[in-house]
């Protein structure tokens, strides 16, 4: 009986009742990011509702919007909104508050569920320059509560990739005529569907693979007035093929200039009957002089493991991550030059990610 009693103590665990009682909270134009003081788990169903105007101005029109926000224009193009699909004025939210947490439109009337644990925050959608004056009533409530998330610390699991393995992977990639280009830095265990899942929560989105595509997707991008944020990047070669995807980071104003970017590869072999794949991730800052043949071409944030690192807290930060671990080559890539012939230096370590 007293078994029977335990399994009973564990499974009113797992099964937490929703919260009872709403949060209520004034969300002002002038306000920055809002602590809600809400902790949210995988899974969790909140209604959000929102009362109230916000009197924003575009161009010399000023009107009154709902935290919907205001309707598109072809003005929000050459704007970055934190919520590049929405309007300006509207009530937005994200979980976290670390530079790689990924806001959401919340809108007048929202049922949401969360895809990760974290702290919510709500915020509006608005630019430095715009200056929206007014306050949204919000009245948060859990309709269901997922299940409680392990605190284990990831990089104390055990991980599947050992240096062998990563051994069997080229320190660098290739451009078409050959040249050794940019470190191989991170490699995530998981199927192409969790993989790609997993990017995407964190904020990743794959970019056009051909000029073509781009065209058309640009001139999509204009029509629903939201800005381009998917330009294509250039094709490197790693296990003698060019990228299977290519994922970028960026706010949409500064996506010409500066986004952070990754290229995946399904490696050839496969870790405990697990897909892996191989990924290199770079920072685009800005614009430099091709070597190859004095073209103009972007230039990388040098310490290229900032940027492996930004991977690796944009993925965990999505809750979908079981373990995050380093494994050192026994060859590893420190000092080199990027295809173009910009320097790069690392700690020559891989992370490794495994999915849930």
């Amino acid at each position: 009986m007293r078994w029977i009693a335990f399994f009973i103590g564990i499974g009113a665990l797992a099964q937490t009742p929703a919260q009872t009682t709403a949060t209520e909270l004034d969300i002002a134009g002038k306000d920055s990011w809002v602590d809600t003081m809400l902790d949210v788990r995988p899974s969790d169903v909140l209604a959000i509702s929102a009362s109230g105007t916000m009197s924003v101005r575009n161009g010399k029109t000023t009107s009154k919007v709902t935290a919907d926000g205001a309707s598109r224009g072809f003005r929000d193009l050459l704007k970055s909104y934190p919520v590049n699909e929405a309007g300006q004025g509207a009530l937005i939210g994200r979980i976290g508050s670390s530079e790689t947490a990924t806001p959401f439109l919340v809108g007048s009337n929202k049922s949401w569920t969360s895809p990760r644990a974290g702290r919510l925050f709500l915020g509006i959608n608005k630019t430095g320059n715009d200056a929206p004056d007014g306050t949204f009533h919000v009245k948060i409530e859990f309709t269901s509560r997922g299940p409680e998330v392990s605190t284990a610390p990831k990089d104390t699991l055990p991980s599947k990739v050992t240096v062998e393995i990563v051994d069997r992977i080229p320190r660098r990639v290739v451009d078409a005529q050959g040249n050794a280009g940019d470190n191989t830095n991170f490699v995530v265990v998981g199927d192409e569907k969790k993989v790609l899942a997993a990017f995407e929560a964190a904020g990743w989105v794959k970019v056009d693979k051909a000029k073509e595509d781009a065209v058309i997707h640009g001139l999509l991008s204009i029509l629903n007035k939201e800005a381009y944020v998917e330009l294509p990047m250039s094709e490197l070669t790693l296990f003698g093929r060019v990228q299977d995807y290519g994922l970028a980071h960026a706010e949409p104003i500064a996506v010409v200039m500066q986004r952070h970017h990754l290229r995946l590869w399904k490696a050839p072999f496969k870790v405990d009957d697990q897909e892996l794949w191989v990924g290199a991730a770079t920072h685009d800052i800005g614009f430099d002089r091709d070597q190859r043949n004095n073209g103009v071409t972007h230039k990388i944030d040098p310490d290229v493991d900032l940027e492996r690192e930004f991977v690796k807290e944009s993925l965990d930060d999505t809750g979908l991550v079981a373990s995050l671990t380093y494994v050192a080559p026994s060859q590893p890539s420190k000092e080199a030059r990027t295809a173009t012939g910009a320097t790069f230096h690392s700690d020559g370590r891989m992370l490794v990610i495994q999915l849930r």
